[in-house]
């Protein structure tokens, strides 16, 4: 044998030529290559699962724990100069030369074929994978120690398989540091240095490993992933060391088995490692013919193992993969499960191929697999609590995935589930579980559990929920973290009935504590409104209440809603609830009311929701919240006229206010309309009362004797308020419920008693001492109370001379009106000085220093107590000397003297003042008028006089002496002196009539009055309306004249319009009433001026009458304020810059900015565009002086800045060829300096839009131009290119320009015109060369204009076809006379592609031109050869759909039939028949003179399956032979030897009765006892006879033109279920296996049509079931064997029947 390295010098020489003789296959070897390179460089391949797949399948030997490790560091241990080496480190066997052979091969791999063995590889790409990251890979395996090279061999050229042996870089040691020096080194190790750019992905890669890559490998029991760094610190890999450990099978049968799976993993990052079981479970299911593929074509039985992970999953990252295929994918599957299976996948690994049938094969039997796991998983746990189940039910897919077929999978799981029994209900436990199906079981609320689980501690006995017509869940289950899982599962609540009877059966209500009763009446609550209301629940007694006796009683809510006698009512704080009920049981439930017991309400407002309970307790149990008020308040109208109840209570009321129990505005309320007991008994409950105190002891009775108010309907209170009593408990002393009734219910007594509204006669005269203080004290009352004192009342104590008072030292009695309470300071003084009228005093000797503490009082009443009241008491006086007649000219001085005299004694004359100066005493020149606002005259008034007509004091009626009282005179408001009135000359001006000329200090007056009066409103109307103001154009209004100032005033020297005010008229000082001026409206500012000056501005300009000196004029100006202060605003500058008012050359008027100044370069373009050129010849040559101020106001000067204006000017001539090239350019020309600044706008490209290009077919606008590409293989004459011999080399410099208006610059986007120009083309060779352009170039837009093919007549002519008379291939050769087949005309010149794609020919006929092509066959009568017939099916085969079958069905009438060698002919489908029974086929081939079933290719071909080609008719309409016939069973006479036999004899016996007993009691079928005993039962009634003649039976084949086939067979065995007999034709007992065979046959077939007739689903299974027990004779133990192959099983009562059938049998 040779050594390794002789090995590979052989594969080098022989297989390669490296040295040796050359290898005729070493081109096949280049191609192969070639192919593995494609291959392995499109495919994204995860190398690392290549890798790891490898692993798997390598060989083992026994004894090995199979260990795959990956090491990699950045030592450059090959010196191949990689940045990072990658070691792949593996405990196999090692290479054999037969893998070395193979992997110097392409396509040889030793695995293929080998499926069943377990290999899992299959990409076809294997090792060479590595080539993904390293360049170089080296292999070190028993001996071998080669490398391999991507790029090719410089020897032969190959690369990736030509091997080449290595004695260093790395040697065996270099590995061995880097692998470890202390460990051995494993049999293999393959070398990777990487690719620099696949270091960073390696990594990643070898830091993403999945802990559970491991879980569905078979042989690899550890993998390992470190980096070695001789710096540890340069470690990026985060490193992991993966371990599986299986447990022992625990559970094992004919076809799945189950055990435990630990894996455990150690991270550098993690120090203590974690692991996870999982519970595993792995189930075969046999592969249908339906879902084979050719890789798996030698596969018989699938396998699905599914992982159940019983932590935590393992998992690195945020992934966790839901599907492997040997190895993770990276499909989340969103299941809580993982799925394992021989999957096909994509080539990248990451997914499985949804759409393939195989793996569509797997998800169909992952349901079956899921719930047997499941089951397993549930039921077969022993003696474990009933809780320890909950976690299994953590494994349905409750979540949707976001892959429809693993819906499709969920749903199937779900539907399979809710059929099983799965679920424990509550009277499960430890010892006995009981389960049933999602539907039979349901859910209580949560909240009741809690009621449930505390009242059972509490010794209630609830032991048995299910006993109410419902299994209910088991409460591990019930939880709210199981919702989606019973929602899944699709459990619902019990009925809403079952609470009631739950709560009625058991003592819920009394037997507990209050804390789960509460808890009781909360659940109600919460739930009230979706669950219980309307329910039976309103008549379980659940509401506790307190009655009279002090018992806790119950009632229903519907006993409350009906009883009108019952109230339930509670205490809304907890404080009162004892009261209320002691208080409630004192009234012996007068109101009908009674209290939840004291221990419920305590609990209710303790607990944490007692608002919901509240609430609930007030809206469906009806109970009342009540305070000590509203319980107070609803006894009111139940006391009635009992006195005694009155008093009571007042006593409640009372104790309750004492303990403050209700608030006072509530104590206010309560006594507001608290009945009462007058002095005679009676009660009292009017609202509107008033009450006195009681007589005895009053005030008011010592004060005014009887009852003052028992007119207005005040009663007195009996002497029963006055005892004191005992009531609830509380002691009451008398005195303090008086006061209690004094101070709440108002009974009154002076002096809070309000006075009636009537004179007291004791005021009348005087009143003692004492009683005037009485008087006085009860006013101070009324006061303090604010109480308003009665008109009667009040106006007999003012008017009543009952006052005692002193006039100069004499006593009298007063009214209160008429008296003073003065002063000593002042009261002499002003008897003194005053010769007017006397003051009446209080006599203080009388009264004493008592009377000083009632001065508000003595005020209320009337009395008088300051020196300024004196004063006014004395003005009042003279006023009414006044108002009777005129003061004289003496009394006037007195008046004024009496003031000055005051003022002399240091006494405040204000009220005196205050009294008199409004009164119209005093003569002035307007009349007597008051002495405010008249006017004593001097010099200072004079100018004020001609503007107003003041009120000046008469002096010629007072004469001088008036002078002498000036101080006097402004105290009492006369103006004396001008002193800035300026607010009296505006309030006094005359009438506009009378202000006829102003002169110029009036108006200046005028002026400064509107500047210091307060309100000069009045004078500004005035001078707005007048003429006052002097300008150069005489006098105007104010608001017509204008105010000149400097240097803006040339701006109104434009227009000869503006009035402007004479500076000289008024005064240097006449400026600085420029705001006056404002506001009486002259215009002042250089703002309004330009205002003004916009207005004439748009005025002359609208007329068009701007002359030449207007227009000079204003440039003139402009250039004057240019660099003043004085900026013209943004609207004159609008204004001057949108006005029309310069004329240009086109005979109008435009605005500056749409104007341009001439000058020399625009020349150019005027041949073509008519452009708004200033009129030189209107302004002449001195308009260019003002080039720079009209550039400023926008006029166009640069020609740069003018081009905007060409293109909307373009007037291209009619006559295009008059078009120079030179305007041509200019106008290029202008557009590239416009478009440097924006894009072109629509309007532009719309007026470049003319014909006004040259091309070489003709003018064109810009979009229909095309510029030529130099390097491109048309010919300029091909389509609409510039005429570029005509413009020159020069258009080519503006190709941006060209592009922006339209043309077509680049070649690759010619396309479309090209397109549209085709047509004018019949040039072979051109149209040719325009095709292979388009076919480059871009897609064509679908606005191309109608899009013809040309099709060549072999004679340089030809047609232009419509696309959709053209394909491009026909490869079976049926459409020749249909269609035009581009590829004879196009192949091998123009990209047949490309028709596809620009013209929308279809690649090959549809399914509609099938269907049309057989047809026009069967219309012709054609006989279709073979050839052409498995043509047209393998079409519809290959296109497989609903809508394929659908239009066949609809188009096709006839299909095809075997007619012999002269060709296959067609037949109305409903003639023809599908052989799905092979026995009647014979029958009627023999018998049938014509093809009777439809044709099928023989023999079968791969793309045309019989099975599926069956399938197909089916699907048009084609029927079976076994569906069409109608079988008619032969009469049996008698002549025909009939003989009875037994049961037994016919072999209907017990064992073919427990076949179907179990057959019909399984999952598929199931039928409940007794009509199972039915079934049966029919065959022990039979009457079984034997006859030597055949049993026959015909059958009948009706055609559709009427024409009838009948032949006629042997049955043998025959069932007639309406008379009950069971025929049989006798067999010979040395009948051979084929004889015995077709016995077993017809009677399995008979008494299974004569059992299940109604359900034929079912028949052929059971016909199977009976033919195989009736060739095993029915033996008993062959019969027990095969019913449980089937999983069929006999019940106990089915067993009992046997038993009573088959009596002298033991069972």
């Amino acid at each position: 044998m040779a050594t390794p390295k002789e090995h590979i010098e052989l594969i080098r020489k022989t297989k390669f030529s490296i040295g040796g003789e050359p290898n005729p296959l070493t081109e096949d070897l280049h191609q192969a290559v070639r192919n593995l390179s494609a291959e392995l460089y499109t495919k994204d391949v995860h190398f690392l699962m290549e890798l790891i797949q490898n692993a798997e399948d390598n060989e083992y030997s026994g004894g090995v724990d199979p260990s795959l490790e990956f090491v990699i560091t950045s030592r450059d241990i090959t010196a191949t100069g990689a940045p990072a080496t990658l070691l792949i480190v593996n405990n196999e066997k090692g290479f054999s030369s037969k893998n070395i052979d193979s992997i110097c091969s392409v396509g040889r791999s030793t695995k293929k074929g080998n499926r069943r063995r377990g290999y899992i590889g299959e990409k076809g790409i294997g090792f060479k994978s590595v080539f993904l990251i390293s360049s170089q890979p080296y292999i070190f395996s028993n001996g071998y120690q080669i490398r391999f090279n991507e790029a090719p061999c410089p020897h032969c050229g190959l690369g990736y398989i030509v091997p080449e042996w290595i004695d260093e870089n790395p040697t065996l040691d270099e590995i061995r540091k880097v692998y470890g020096s202390n460990s051995v080194l494993p049999t293999t190790v393959i070398v990777l240095p990487l690719k620099p750019d696949k270091v960073k992905p390696v990594k990643q890669q070898l830091s993403s490993v999945e802990p559970e890559v491991l879980l569905f490998l078979s042989k690899i029991k550890r993998l390992s992933v470190r980096e070695d760094n001789e710096d540890p610190r340069l470690n990026t890999v985060s490193g992991i060391a993966i371990t599986s450990e299986t447990n022992f099978v625990t559970r094992k049968n004919i076809d799945a088995e189950s055990y435990t799976l630990f894996l455990s993993t150690e991270e550098t990052a993690d120090k203590f490692g974690k692991e996870c079981s999982y519970h595993i479970w792995k189930q075969r299911f046999p592969v249908k013919l339906e879902h084979k593929v050719e890789r798996r074509m030698d596969v018989e039985e699938l396998v699905i193992t599914l992982a159940f992970p019983n932590q935590e999953r393992l998992k690195r990252g945020m992934k966790l993969p839901g599907v492997y295929a040997f190895l993770p994918t990276e499909m989340v599957t969103n299941f809580p499960f993982i799925i394992q299976a021989d999957f096909v996948l994509s080539s990248s690994r990451e997914t499985i191929l949804l759409d393939n049938k195989w793996n569509q094969g797997i998800l169909d039997c992952v349901p079956t697999a899921f719930v047997s796991a499941f089951i397993s998983l549930v039921k077969m746990i022993d003696g474990a609590e009933v809780s320890c189940l909950c976690r299994m039910f953590n494994f349905l897919p409750v979540n949707s995935s976001v892959y429809q077929n693993f819906n499709a999978v969920r749903e199937a799981i779900r539907l399979k589930l809710v059929n099983e029994d799965i679920l424990p209900s509550d009277e499960s436990s430890k010892g006995q579980k009981y389960f049933h199906k999602p539907s039979e079981i349901g859910r209580i609320l949560p909240a009741f559990w809690d009621i449930v689980w505390k009242a059972r501690k509490e010794g209630v006995a609830l032991h048995n929920l299910s006993s109410h017509g419902t299994y209910v869940l088991h409460s591990s289950f019930d939880k709210i973290e199981y919702d989606n899982i019973l929602k899944f599962l699709g459990v619902g609540s019990v009925d809403k009935g079952w609470y009631a009877k739950c709560i009625e059966s058991s003592n819920l209500v009394l037997g507990v504590s209050e804390g789960v009763y509460l808890e009781l009446l909360l659940f109600l609550a919460e739930n009230w409104k979706n669950v219980f209301n309307g329910t039976t629940i309103n008549n379980i007694p659940i509401l506790k209440y307190v009655d009279l006796s002090g018992s806790v009683s119950l009632c229903s809510i519907s006993e409350r809603a009906r009883s009108s006698q019952l109230t339930l009512c509670r205490s809304d704080q907890t404080v009162h609830v004892s009261w209320l009920i002691d208080w409630n049981r004192e009234f012996c439930g007068a109101a009908n009311r009674f209290f939840l017991p004291k221990s419920t309400q305590d609990a209710i407002f303790s607990c944490s929701k007692k608002d919901t309970i509240l609430e609930w307790l007030q809206n469906q149990a009806q109970v009342v919240s009540l305070s000590v008020y509203n319980y107070a308040t609803a006894l009111i109208d139940q006391l009635g006229r009992k006195p005694k109840l009155a008093i009571t209570y007042a006593h409640f009321v009372y104790h309750s206010s004492l303990k403050e129990f209700v608030t006072r505005s509530e104590v206010v309320s309560l006594c507001g309309i608290m009945p009462l007991v007058d002095n005679y008994g009676n009660v009292n409950a009017n609202k509107s009362r008033k009450i006195l105190v009681p007589a005895n002891g009053s005030k008011w009775n010592s004060l005014v004797g009887s009852n003052p108010l028992k007119a207005e309907g005040y009663i007195e209170l009996g002497e029963e308020y006055l005892h004191p009593s005992t009531f609830a408990g509380q002691f009451t002393p008398g005195a303090k419920l008086l006061k209690f009734l004094e101070s709440h219910v108002a009974a009154l007594d002076i002096p809070s008693l309000c006075p009636p509204n009537a004179a007291i006669p004791a005021v009348s005269s005087p009143l003692t001492k004492e009683n005037t203080f009485l008087l006085l004290d009860w006013i101070r009352e009324m006061r303090r109370r604010r109480t308003p004192m009665p008109e009667k009342f009040l106006t007999s104590i003012k008017c009543g001379s009952w006052l005692r008072v002193t006039i100069n030292d004499s006593s009298a009695y007063k009214q209160p009106a008429e008296s003073f309470f003065y002063s000593s300071s002042w009261g002499d003084i002003l008897q003194n000085g005053s010769v007017f009228v006397d003051i009446p005093l209080i006599d203080k000797s009388f009264y004493g220093e008592r009377i000083s503490t009632y001065r508000e009082e003595l005020q209320t009443i009337g009395v008088m107590f300051e020196y300024d009241e004196a004063c006014k008491f004395i003005g009042d006086h003279l006023m009414r000397l006044a108002s009777s007649s005129t003061l004289s000219k003496d009394r006037v001085l007195s008046i004024l003297g009496l003031i000055k005299y005051l003022r002399t004694k240091y006494l405040p004359p204000g009220e005196f003042i205050c009294s008199i100066k409004e009164g119209r005493w005093l003569k002035t020149s307007r009349g007597y008028r008051s002495p405010v606002g008249a006017v004593l005259y001097d010099d200072e008034w004079k100018t004020a006089k001609q503007l107003s007509d003041l009120p000046f004091i008469d002096q010629a009626f007072y004469g001088d002496e008036i002078l002498s009282f000036k101080a006097e005179l402004g105290l009492l408001g006369v103006i004396v002196g001008f002193s800035r009135c300026y607010q009296l000359v505006v309030d006094n001006l005359k009438q506009s009539s009378q202000l006829m000329s102003w002169k110029a200090d009036a108006f200046i007056l005028s002026l400064e009055c509107m500047r210091y009066a307060k309100s000069p409103d009045r004078l500004v109307s005035t001078l707005r309306g007048a003429k006052c103001l002097k300008t150069s154009l005489g006098f105007k209004p104010p608001s017509e004249c204008f105010l000149l100032d400097q240097p803006w005033g040339c701006l109104l020297e434009v227009f000869s319009c503006f009035p402007i005010i004479e500076h000289s008229y008024y005064g240097i000082n006449f400026s600085c009433y420029k705001n006056e001026l404002k506001r009486l409206g002259a215009l002042v500012d250089f703002e309004v001026a330009v205002k003004s000056f916009i207005s004439i501005f748009r005025q002359r300009a609208s007329l068009s009458s701007f002359t030449k000196d207007n227009v000079f004029s204003f440039l003139s100006c402009y250039r004057q304020l240019k660099g003043t202060d004085y900026k013209f605003p943004s609207e004159l500058v609008n204004c001057m810059n949108e006005v029309k008012w310069l004329r240009t050359r086109l005979c109008d008027f435009r605005s500056p900015r749409e104007c341009i100044l001439f000058g020399p370069e625009w020349e150019s373009i005027a041949s073509i565009s008519l452009l708004p050129f200033i009129d030189d010849n209107y302004y002449g040559k001195d308009i260019y002086k003002y080039s720079h101020e009209l550039k400023r106001i926008g006029v166009v000067v640069e020609f740069e800045n003018g081009v905007k204006f060409v293109p909307p000017c373009l007037c291209f001539p009619r006559r295009t060829d008059s078009i120079t090239p030179g305007s041509v350019l200019s106008l290029l020309k202008c557009l590239m300096i416009l478009s440097k600044n924006i894009p072109f706008s629509e309007e532009i490209l719309r007026n470049v839009s003319k014909d006004w290009l040259k091309t070489y077919v003709g003018y064109a606008s810009p979009g229909d131009c095309l510029l030529f590409d130099k390097k491109s293989e048309l010919k300029p004459t091909d389509g609409p290119f510039i005429d570029e011999e005509f413009y020159g080399s020069e258009i080519r410099t503006y190709k941006e320009v060209l592009h922006s208006i339209g043309v077509t610059v680049d070649a690759k986007k010619q396309s479309t015109l090209l397109a549209r120009h085709l047509g004018m083309h019949s040039d072979f060779a051109t149209i040719i060369r325009i095709y292979n352009f388009l076919a480059k170039a871009e897609p064509l837009p679908d606005n191309v204009a109608k899009r013809l093919i040309w099709i060549p007549d072999g004679n340089q002519h030809g047609r232009w076809v419509e696309p959709d008379e053209c394909v491009l291939h026909d490869k079976d050769g049926l459409f020749g006379l249909q269609f035009n087949v581009l590829e004879k005309h196009y192949k091998n010149k123009v990209p047949l592609h490309f028709f596809s794609g620009a013209f929308g020919v279809r690649s090959n006929p549809s399914l509609d031109d099938y269907c049309n092509l057989w047809k026009g066959w069967e219309t012709s009568g054609h006989r279709l050869s073979h050839d052409e017939c498995c043509a047209f099916w393998r079409f519809a085969m290959h296109h497989m759909s609903s809508k394929t079958v659908q239009m066949l069905s609809e188009s096709l009438g006839k299909v095809p039939v075997d007619s012999g060698s002269d060709g296959i002919m067609l037949y109305d489908k409903s003639d023809v028949f599908i052989a799905d029974d092979l026995r009647l086929r014979e029958l009627f081939v023999q018998s049938s003179s014509r093809p009777l079933f439809v044709w099928y290719p023989q023999p079968s071909l791969p793309f045309l399956p019989q099975t599926r080609l069956f399938d197909l008719y089916m699907k048009i309409g084609v029927r079976v032979i076994s569906s069409s016939v109608q079988k008619k069973e032969l009469s049996m006479t008698n002549g025909m030897g009939l003989k009875q036999i037994k049961l037994g004899d016919a072999m209907i016996g017990k064992g073919l009765l427990r076949i179907i007993l179990g057959f019909l009691a399984c999952s598929s079928m199931k039928l409940e006892a007794e009509k199972r005993h039915q079934a049966v039962q029919s065959l022990l009634n039979l009457t079984v006879l034997e006859t030597s003649e055949p049993v026959a039976v015909a059958y009948t084949l009706l055609l559709s033109s009427g024409e009838t086939h009948e032949v006629r067979a042997s049955r043998m065995v025959r069932w007639d279920r309406e008379c009950s007999k069971f025929f049989i034709q006798k067999m010979d007992e040395s009948a051979g296996q084929k004889d015995q065979l077709e016995y077993a046959t017809y009677f399995s077939e008979t008494v299974a049509e004569g059992l299940l007739w109604e359900k034929e689903d079912q028949i052929s299974s059971l016909s199977e079931l009976i033919k195989l027990a009736f060739l095993l004779k029915f033996n008993e133990d062959a019969v027990d064997f095969l019913m449980k192959s089937k999983n069929l099983e006999v019940y106990v009562e089915d067993e009992e029947f046997l038993s009573a059938a088959f009596p002298s049998e033991q069972v």
